[in-house]
């Protein structure tokens, strides 16, 4: 495939390096001279000028490409080129990158951008990750659809745990992917148990925290007796 990578920063010359050692081709575009690095990537076709200026495009030939990833650490460049890339040339996937959490919510198909990748997300998914079980965690985004994917693992003595698939209660507009176990991806077939440990992998629309708090309760650990509230206590006693 030829796939062109805006920016040339550390995260261009990776994802370059990674595709040009898999034997794509390569054109790297960046307006900085101090960032022709070219000997980082010598597979690529380097050039120096604007992404965002079509006699750039054009120069390198939109025309054939099949990818382009903005990845420069300007989200505004980002946005323009995903833009130009989409409208200008009907590329048949744009990837962009996300380098500001705030400006997240822009980048999508209106943008031209088919996936948005967030740095700042990724790191937080990491964190909450470590933190232990009993959360779902955000992992993608599907942009034309407005569906998220979300993986969350299964705490000791969750209320999931011994539950049969085809028992399995999700809220609306939700559906079970798979199931990992011991890093192996389970088909989430109707007599498949839930254990300790066990990755789910759900794809679905939260359009509340009420949501969100509903699918955790499915894989976190039940609050023991002496969590209740006082005044739960007190109508169970009555």
């Amino acid at each position: 495939m030829k796939v062109l990578i805006g920016g040339a920063g550390s995260v261009g010359r990776s994802i370059a390096r990674e595709l040009a050692a898999r034997g794509h081709e390569i054109f790297i575009v960046d307006r900085s001279t101090q960032a022709m690095r070219v000997a980082s990537v010598p597979a690529a076709d380097w050039i120096l000028g604007d992404v965002c200026e079509l006699d750039t495009l054009e120069h390198i030939g939109m025309e054939t490409t099949d990818i382009v990833v903005a990845a420069t650490g300007d989200d505004k460049a980002n946005l323009v080129l995903s833009l130009l890339a989409k409208t200008e040339y009907g590329i048949p996937r744009v990837i962009a990158r996300v380098n500001n959490p705030a400006n997240e919510w822009l980048f999508d198909e209106s943008w031209g951008v088919d996936v948005a990748v967030s740095t700042p997300r990724i790191m937080t998914n990491l964190i909450e990750d470590a933190v232990g079980d009993g959360n779902f965690v955000r992992k993608l985004d599907f942009i034309e659809t407005q569906a998220s994917m979300f993986q969350g693992q299964v705490a000791p003595d969750a209320p999931i745990v011994g539950t049969l698939v085809e028992d399995l209660v999700l809220p609306p507009d939700f559906i079970l992917a798979s199931v990992l176990r011991d890093g192996t991806a389970l088909v989430a077939d109707p007599d498949l148990t839930f254990d300790v440990g066990d990755q789910l992998v759900l794809i679905g629309n939260v359009n509340d925290e009420l949501t969100l708090t509903e699918i955790n309760e499915l894989i976190a650990t039940k609050p023991a007796p002496s969590d209740l509230e006082p005044e739960s206590v007190q109508a169970l006693e009555s």
